[in-house]
């Protein structure tokens, strides 16, 4: 799901649940090489939901949670970030990197 709001929409939309929250940019080719990766994920972690954040359309957010590049990945549950990430993983490392948090 392509986000698009302002900070108390992203704070309603990662407060409830497990969500993994992609920040991108369409200029960006690990990001371009993980959204694919991301849809599999989508498909069959239905206890997870994804929402992606382009860093071009939505400076200040990507800024408040300390993206200085991309892709970024950050981890929240029931709205708190627990675990971060940046750079492509194939889907097997993403999956091991969900699983341990």
């Amino acid at each position: 799901m392509e986000f698009a709001g302002n900070e108390k929409d992203f704070t309603n939309e990662v407060s409830e649940g497990t969500v993994l929250v992609d920040f991108y940019a369409q200029w960006c080719g690990p990001c371009q090489m993980l959204a694919p990766v991301l849809d599999e994920v989508a498909e069959e972690r239905t206890d997870l939901k994804i929402i992606k954040v382009n860093v071009d359309a939505n400076p200040q957010l990507a800024e408040n949670y300390g993206v200085i590049g991309v892709p970024y990945l950050i981890l929240f549950k029931n709205g708190d970030p627990v675990a971060h990430t940046s750079g492509f993983r194939p889907k097997e490392a993403l999956l091991e990197w969900l699983d341990e948090k």
